[in-house]
C-alpha cells in the first residue's frame, strides 16, 4: 500500500483527503505551517497521522517530509485570489517557491508520483465555455499565475526528471472544514453561515456570475484516482461537476434549504474575479477515471448540515 504525504494537510481540502486515506488504512504524513490550516481540522484523526509542523518551502522540512513516501498529494498553498492581490509576494513564496522546493525534494527522494492541486483560476475570464485544458491560460491574479507556474514545473519535472506528475485543476471547492470566518472566506461557507444567522450575505457584483461549484468529496476522490492511475505524464485535468450555477441561484437555494428568505447585499465586483466558470471534465474521465460522485445540490445540503452543527 502506498505511503502518502499530504502537504497543507491541516487545511480544508487537505484534512478531508487525510480523513479518507486514514479510513482506508494508509500511512499518512502531513506537513503544514498552520498559516491558514488548523490542527483542529485533524482532531479526529491526529493520532493516526504523522504530523510535521513546518514550511514545505524550507529545503530541510521538504526533505524530511518526503522521506520514504510513495505519493505526494500537494495541497499546500496560500489560497485566495483577493489575498494574492493584497499579498502577492507571500503568494509567490508559498505557491511557486514552495512547490519547486517540494518537487526537488520529491525527485531526490525517489517519490513515485506527485499530484498537484492546481486551480481553474488559470483560465481567467475567457468567454469560451466549458473550460477545456487545451485553452490558452489567461491568469488574472497573482494566485492564478502562481498556481499555473506550479503546473508548468510539474510538467517539466516529468519530462526532464521522469517524476510522475499530474495537475488537478479544482473548480470552486466547498464542504466541511472550510473556514467561513476570515476576510478571504470562500463564497458558499460565507453565504450559508450568514443566512443561518439571518444576516445579509455579501455578493460582489450582480450575482449573475456563475461557477462550477465542486463538493469536497469529488476532489478527494480525484486525488485518490490520480494517485492510483496506471500512468500519468504531467497532464493537467479539470476536477469539477460539469454543472454551472449562478451566485443568485445559490442564495435562493440556501434560503430554500434552511427555510429562510434573507436577501443579499450587493457590492462592487472584486478585481481578479472571473465572470463565468464551467468545466469540461472529459479528460479527467479519460486519464484518471474521474466521475463526480456528489452533485452540487446534494453537496450543498451536506455542507449546510455540517456548518449548522459545527460553526454556529
Amino acid at each position: 500500500m502506498n505511503r502518502f504525504l499530504v502537504t497543507g494537510g491541516a487545511g480544508f481540502i487537505g484534512s478531508n483527503i487525510c480523513r479518507r486515506l486514514v479510513s482506508e488504512g494508509c500511512f499518512v504524513r502531513v506537513v503544514d505551517n498552520l498559516l491558514t490550516g488548523k490542527k483542529s481540522n485533524l482532531a479526529d484523526i491526529i493520532e493516526s497521522v504523522e504530523f510535521i509542523e513546518g514550511d514545505m518551502g524550507d529545503e530541510e522540512v521538504a526533505a524530511d517530509a518526503v522521506k520514504d513516501v510513495d505519493v505526494v498529494l500537494h495541497q499546500g498553498a496560500l489560497p485566495s485570489v483577493p489575498r494574492s492581490i493584497d499579498e502577492p509576494e507571500a503568494t509567490h513564496r508559498h505557491c511557486v517557491d514552495a512547490t519547486f522546493t517540494l518537487l526537488m525534494a520529491s525527485r531526490d527522494a525517489g517519490v513515485k508520483r506527485f499530484v498537484y492541486a492546481a486551480s481553474s483560476s488559470a483560465y481567467g475570464d475567457s468567454e469560451q465555455s466549458p473550460k477545456v485544458e487545451t485553452m490558452q491560460a489567461k491568469p488574472l491574479s497573482p494566485y492564478a499565475a502562481a498556481k499555473l507556474a506550479g503546473e508548468y514545473y510539474c510538467s517539466v519535472f516529468n519530462k526532464v526528471f521522469g517524476l510522475e506528475t499530474i495537475s488537478l485543476r479544482y473548480f470552486n471547492v466547498f464542504g466541511p472544514y472550510q473556514d467561513p470566518t476570515n476576510q478571504y472566506a470562500a463564497a458558499i461557507p460565507a453565504f450559508v453561515t450568514s443566512i443561518l444567522k439571518a444576516e445579509k450575505p455579501t455578493i460582489f457584483g450582480d450575482g449573475e456570475q456563475s461557477r462550477d461549484f465542486t463538493y469536497i468529496d469529488n476532489v478527494v476522490e480525484a486525488n485518490l484516482l490520480a494517485a492510483q492511475a496506471k500512468r500519468v505524464e504531467g497532464q493537467v485535468v479539470n476536477v469539477a461537476c460539469g454543472e454551472r450555477v449562478t451566485v443568485n441561484e445559490i442564495i435562493a437555494l440556501i434560503n430554500d434549504l434552511v427555510g429562510k428568505n434573507i436577501k443579499p447585499l450587493y457590492t462592487d465586483p472584486r478585481p481578479g474575479d472571473v465572470k463565468h466558470s464551467l468545466a469540461d471534465i472529459s479528460l479527467a474521465k479519460k486519464v484518471i477515471g474521474y466521475e463526480p460522485i456528489v452533485k452540487f445540490e446534494d453537496g450543498l445540503g451536506k455542507a449546510i448540515v455540517w456548518y449548522r452543527e459545527n460553526l454556529l
